[in-house]
This record gives structure tokens, sequence and C-alpha cells, in this order.
């Protein structure tokens, strides 16, 4: 059993909605953003694609156009709820990879240090 079951599921759903989709990645993940924000979701849920929707080459104006194309449907509300935990989303994401590349940058003076005998 894993220690993360929660997460394996829902990564397993995602492989599965990928492989059965027509849409290439960058138009699959234009609509998840779109879902997103119809549901109100949360940061988390944006941040759990942002990943993927960089890979496929989704920018912050196309995420911008996808919202303002949705408004009129979801509602000024959803819109900018969804707004609102995509910044929160990304700013965390920044967050983590500047902690990564602070980890990384003292482990490399680490090694600075002990290869100039210091």
């Amino acid at each position: 059993m894993s220690d993360t079951p929660v997460l394996d599921t829902l990564a397993a759903m995602t492989a599965v909605s990928v492989e059965a989709s027509s849409l290439g990645a960058r138009e699959l993940m234009l609509v998840r953003i779109a879902a997103l924000a119809a549901v109100d979701a949360r940061p988390g849920s944006y941040l759990a694609n942002v990943g993927a929707a960089m890979d496929a080459g989704v920018t912050l104006e196309d995420v911008q156009g996808v919202l303002v194309a949705i408004a009129p449907i979801v509602g000024t509300a959803r819109v900018v709820a969804a707004s609102s935990a995509i910044a929160a989303a990304l700013g965390f994401a920044v967050a983590v990879l500047e902690a990564e590349l602070e980890a990384e940058l003292d482990e490399l003076e680490d090694e600075a240090l002990e290869a100039d005998g210091g």
C-alpha cells in the first residue's frame, strides 16, 4: 500500500483522462483550467496542474484568455476567485522553486569549501 493513496489515485485518474482525450496537451490543460474555475477550485487544485500546463506551453496570457472567455458563463465571482487561487498556487510554486534553488546553492557552496580545504 502506498503512503500517498489520494495523490496516487488523482495521478491515475489524470493519466487515464489524458490518454482518453482527443485534445492536444495544451488544449487539454486550457480546458482543465476552465473546469477548475467553473467548480471554484482551491489553489491546491491549480497547483496540481501548473507543472503540466507549463510543460504543455500554456502561458499566463492563455490563462487570462480562458478566464475572460468563461466569465459570461461562470460569472464574475468565480473568475475573481479563480484568479486569486491561481495567483496563490503560482506564489507557492515560486516559493518552492526558490527554496530548492537556495538549497542547491548552499550545497554547491559547501562542496566548493570542501574542495578548497575549508
